[in-house]
């Protein structure tokens, strides 16, 4: 069903964007004289985002959107910097599916409960 393919979307971005975020973070800083500040700003506001994935809270994807939105224009300014372009590619790529996924994920989710709802209406 669609709740199933945008959900497998969902997954497959968040991994790849939290990989990239990282790889940004971690590998094009370096952590002994930077510490740890640039992959936590990059990292942080996505993970807060992990338990509406794992619960599968049509909410939490919807808000989702609006972050992936974030992440996408950090990829477009990485790719207007010299030597970043394949980066910042990846990283808007990576945020636009994400977006795609949750948006999908948001609408077919909380029609299906709609649905569900009706179907099953409450006991008086």
């Amino acid at each position: 069903t669609m709740v199933e393919k945008s959900r497998r979307l969902v997954i497959a971005s968040y991994v790849a964007l939290l990989v990239l975020l990282s790889y940004g973070g971690l590998v094009m800083h370096d952590v002994q004289t930077d510490g740890w500040g640039p992959w936590l700003v990059r990292v942080i506001p996505l993970l807060l985002f992990l338990p509406s994935i794992l619960v599968k809270r049509a909410r939490g994807h919807a808000w989702l959107c609006f972050v992936s939105l974030l992440y996408f224009m950090q990829g477009v300014m990485f790719a207007t910097l010299p030597g970043q372009t394949l980066f910042g590619i990846l990283v808007a790529a990576a945020s636009l599916a994400l977006f795609v996924g949750s948006l999908g994920y948001a609408r077919f989710r909380s029609r299906q409960l709609r649905r569900q709802s009706s179907d099953h209406p409450a006991r008086q």
